[in-house]
């Protein structure tokens, strides 16, 4: 597994997280209960710190960072999908951000706020509660297709895999 102090900024990993053995984890970087990182995402906390919330998940291919004007905090309960971007930007609990989105310094999405697969938030942009973020650059609507329901059971699914990764995943190549 990946992890890293860099200096006096040393990662805080809750022991009931899982973070998969193929992710890095830099610096200052708080990651909570049951909260999920995997495969060949890296969560640099050199300038700032991350903080990732209880039973939130960050999913195969992110990269998060902060700056030390913008810490990057993912609330409880929330899921960044695979390859997604997100710098410096403040995500509320319950809140979805698809796959392939990009996600920038400043920016804010309320609780229960959703960005859609590929969207790009640019610096300082908002995504009030209920409502998702579409397209490049991104523009913000009521969301009536994707509800805190649908949210939950990401969430779950997420608490769950981790569950078995933990108990079952095993290397079968040799190590070098």
């Amino acid at each position: 597994m990946a992890i890293y102090a860099l200096g006096d900024r040393v990662p805080r990993i809750h022991p009931q997280a899982y973070v998969h053995p193929d992710a890095t984890v830099i610096g200052d970087v708080r990651i909570g209960a049951y909260a999920s990182v995997w495969p060949q995402t890296v969560l640099r906390g050199d300038h700032g710190y991350i903080e990732v919330g209880e039973r939130s998940n960050i999913q195969d291919g992110c990269v998060v960072h902060c700056t030390a004007e913008d810490p990057t905090i993912l609330g409880p309960g929330s899921a960044i999908g695979h390859a997604v971007h997100v710098e410096g930007a403040r995500i509320g609990s319950g809140c979805l951000i698809a796959s392939g989105s990009v996600v920038l310094n400043g920016s804010v999405v309320e609780d229960g706020g959703m960005v859609g697969a590929g969207a790009v938030l640019s610096y300082r942009s908002h995504v009030p509660s209920g409502h998702i973020a579409l397209g490049v650059p991104a523009k913000t609507r009521p969301n009536s297709s994707f509800g805190a329901e649908q949210i939950q059971r990401v969430v779950d699914g997420y608490v769950e895999r981790a569950k078995v990764f933990r108990a079952e995943l095993r290397r079968l190549d040799p190590a070098d």
